[in-house]
């Protein structure tokens, strides 16, 4: 063959290398491929299918699988059964032990089961792990208040705050110092997480009542209407704005507030002792008996509520049930002295002078400050014939006076002041005894309010004297300023 026409000859092309194959996506572990549906059912709350599909995993991987066996346990705490859940953590930890979030978990459940040191111990494994945790160190603190270990529950929530400013801390650390009885160092707390979360109404509100604690009701009162700013419906600051209003006599507002409180929480002993209260100070006592009973129903053991009821019964002249009421809460609170004053005045009226002596013996042994107590038992000696007894009281009354000073004595009623301006010439001990209120500077109407409502309940001078009267409102006004500030823990 010609190379010429061998050269001219077509070439065919070259063959090219096969194109490779598109490899498959690789495939999940058997143990790890239901974890998605796993998580989607727990956060659905769908706790049946979560836990089939978890025990299906759980059969085929033999117990080995971590994520399975921690959404079990999470899923049997909820179901309150701490114990199987803290061994479901613990496999959690032996399966991966680096994992922190194994270590809190188990702790958490330590906590609940009350053992507290363990849960301490665990969770500063944890913290070796995950580095300035904020709920590492809060929890700790937790433990360490309920351990009593109070220093160091302090350090460790002041260390949570610092890795993270969360109002949970800010609380706690807050209820050591009141725990403490350092109500100023509560409220420096408590004005800081207001600075933080300035638009929280449970922050607010603790911090109008403790300002109401220590006596500075501005303040309490712009923090209880920030509060109700924020969240109109909050009980809580609801009583205490409407306890306050009532103090002043402006029972018709405070009545108005209780109304929306009592749609929210128709079955609060506070709210319906407050309300009863309120009608004892419009002097419509069938509706103030009406309301106490029922606070008395939710709440059986509730020692201010039989006091209320007590002295609603004394004004109504109704003096056996005053006394059915006044004995049941000195069965409940023994060392309340203005108790046994208002038994004192029931067995009065009753006819039993007797008990009604050691009901006032009792009382000025037990109240040692209140001046009201010893002209009480001044009046009834008196009218019992022991003028030598008498004026041992009436000297007992004037130390007292003396001793709260001039601006405590404005705070008293004025029917108390006049009595003892007329039992000091009747007992003979001379004129030196004469006690004014100081005019204030302005007439606002909390002082004279105040006052009216302080008079509640108490009978007129000449009845005071004809029979031992009846105390003076103080004492129930201050029950009606405990009922309404008592926060819950």
């Amino acid at each position: 063959m010609d190379p010429q026409l061998a050269e001219a000859q077509p070439t065919s092309p070259p063959q090219q290398p096969p194109k490779p194959r598109v490899k498959k996506a690789p495939e999940i572990p058997i143990f790890e491929r239901r974890n998605w549906l796993i998580h989607l059912h727990y956060v659905r709350k769908e706790h049946d299918a979560c836990k089939a599909l978890i025990k299906e995993q759980m059969e085929e991987t033999g117990g080995m699988c971590e994520y399975p066996t921690y959404v079990q346990a999470l899923i049997l705490r909820q179901e309150g059964r701490i114990q199987e859940s803290l061994e479901c953590f613990q496999m959690c930890a032996l399966i991966n032990a680096n994992n922190p979030d194994n270590l809190k978990q188990l702790a958490r459940s330590l906590f609940l089961l009350g053992r507290h040191k363990a849960a301490i111990d665990v969770y500063t494994e944890a913290a070796k792990m995950s580095e300035r945790d904020w709920e590492v160190s809060h929890n700790q603190g937790v433990c360490y208040i309920y351990l009593k270990e109070y220093m160091k529950a302090k350090e460790c929530l002041k260390q949570a705050i610092q890795y993270n400013k969360h109002d949970l801390s800010y609380v706690m650390l807050a209820k050591i110092y009141l725990m403490e009885g350092d109500v100023n160092m509560a409220i420096d707390v408590y004005k800081r997480a207001v600075e933080f979360s300035p638009e929280n109404p449970e922050l607010l509100t603790t911090l109008g009542l403790l300002y109401l604690q220590i006596g500075q009701n501005q303040r309490a009162f712009e923090h209880l209407g920030n509060a109700l700013t924020y969240d109109p419906s909050n009980v809580k600051a609801i009583l205490a704005a409407g306890s306050m209003m009532q103090q002043h006599g402006d029972y018709d507002v405070a009545l108005t507030k209780y109304r929306i409180a009592a749609a929210s929480v128709p079955e609060s002993a506070p709210l319906w002792n407050n309300i009863g209260m309120c009608f004892f100070g419009k002097k419509k006592y069938v509706a103030a008996i009406s309301c106490l009973k029922r606070a008395t129903y939710l709440a059986p053991f509730d020692w201010k509520i039989m006091h209320n009821l007590g002295l609603v019964h004394i004004t109504m002249q109704q003096y056996a049930s005053a006394f059915h009421f006044l004995s049941a809460a000195i069965n409940l609170r023994p060392k309340m002295g203005a108790l046994f004053m208002l038994l004192a005045v029931a067995l009065t009226h009753l006819d039993d002078p007797d008990n009604a002596k050691q009901a006032y013996e009792q009382s000025v042994n037990l109240e040692t400050k209140d001046p009201a107590v010893a002209l009480n038992f001044c009046v009834f000696l008196y009218n019992q014939g022991e003028r030598k007894a008498a004026v041992k009281q009436f000297n007992n009354f004037d130390q007292r006076m003396q001793k709260l000073g001039k601006d405590a004595i404005n705070t008293i009623d004025q029917e108390i002041i006049d009595l003892a301006n007329k039992m000091g010439p009747a007992l003979q001990v001379g004129e030196k005894h004469v006690w004014k209120k100081e005019p204030k500077e302005t007439s606002g109407t909390g002082s004279s309010k105040d006052t009216n409502t302080n008079r509640q309940g108490v009978p007129s001078i000449e009845q005071a004297v004809a029979a031992a009267p009846s105390p003076p409102d103080k004492e129930p006004r201050s029950s009606k300023k405990d009922r309404k500030a008592v926060p819950a823990e």
